[in-house]
């Protein structure tokens, strides 16, 4: 959507201290902090931001070993994707958009199965044994993370499809006010409902904290999406050209159990309402 050659992308996994062997000998998982240089990943996510090139580390998930550090030089935009993103104030100094993908847990298992599975060379069996070994950490060093996101991401399955992983699943969308987001009341307050029944968006309360929350159902239809795509992107001029479906094909398209394409419209939703931010902030540091 942004270009590939406009996107520099980092995993924080590469900041690990230990690598597998030493983590099963030492009996520590990797997403507790004391198993990652969070030290040099601040340091190497402030490089970043003011445009400095890095010598980031390399960790090989399909080994399980280290490879020698690359180096990098950033581009225009730079996604920062992994478990510890947010765990220390320097590390989300450096952030105009924070983004934390909280779906259902089953789901997430199923995600990791299938993942771990097919790319990292783990047995199912061995997915679910270091799910179950992680879950410690995860309830006490990834979720609180939450709470420092501006966008809290939520895929979900229909009740009537509770073992939809792929095509059809909901999204909710927490925003928090920590940024401008677009304005979505007036089509949601307009009563019209052929909208409401596949678009919602109420006020709640996330950790304690009072936040608008967006919702679009897996069976939205394409008008319906089309009107709520028109309120983002006419908001941000340099959008237009994202939103042409034409021009953007892969817009919220996903691989179905057979390896078939599907469309959805919730995740082509939740992407435009991301880059939206991401050219926001380029506008703000003009």
């Amino acid at each position: 959507v942004l270009g590939t050659e406009n996107v520099t992308v980092i995993c924080t996994d590469d900041y690990h201290r230990y690598d597998r062997t030493q983590r099963s000998e030492l009996g520590i998982t990797a997403l507790h902090p004391d198993c990652n240089y969070l030290d040099v990943m601040q340091q190497h996510l402030s490089l970043l931001r003011m445009g400095q090139p890095i010598l980031k580390p390399i960790y090989s998930h399909k080994t399980g070993t280290f490879a020698a550090p690359e180096y990098i030089k950033p581009n225009k935009f730079v996604i920062i994707e992994g478990l510890l993103g947010y765990s220390t104030r320097g590390a989300r100094d450096c952030y105009d958009v924070r983004v934390y993908l909280a779906p259902p847990e089953p789901l997430r298992a199923k995600w990791k199965v299938k993942r771990d599975t097919l790319k990292r060379g783990y047995s199912e069996e061995q997915v679910l044994q270091e799910l179950e070994k992680r879950e410690p950490d995860s309830e006490a060093y990834i979720r609180p993370q939450r709470r420092w996101s501006d966008i809290v991401v939520s895929f979900y399955s229909p009740e009537e499809e509770s073992e939809q992983t792929n095509g059809n699943l909901n999204v909710r969308l927490v925003l928090r006010p920590t940024i401008p987001h677009p304005n979505f009341t007036d089509i949601l307050a307009s009563g019209n409902g052929n909208l409401s029944s596949a678009i919602r968006l109420e006020l709640d309360r996330d950790m304690g904290k009072p936040v608008d929350v967006l919702e679009v159902d897996g069976h939205a239809t394409l008008d319906q999406v089309n009107k709520l795509e028109q309120i983002i992107c006419s908001d941000m001029p340099h959008l237009k050209s994202v939103c042409d479906r034409e021009a953007n094909p892969e817009l919220g398209k996903i691989a179905g159990t057979t390896g078939e394409t599907l469309q959805s419209y919730p995740l082509a939703l939740t992407q435009l309402l991301i880059t939206y931010h991401m050219l926001r902030a380029t506008q703000i540091h003009v």
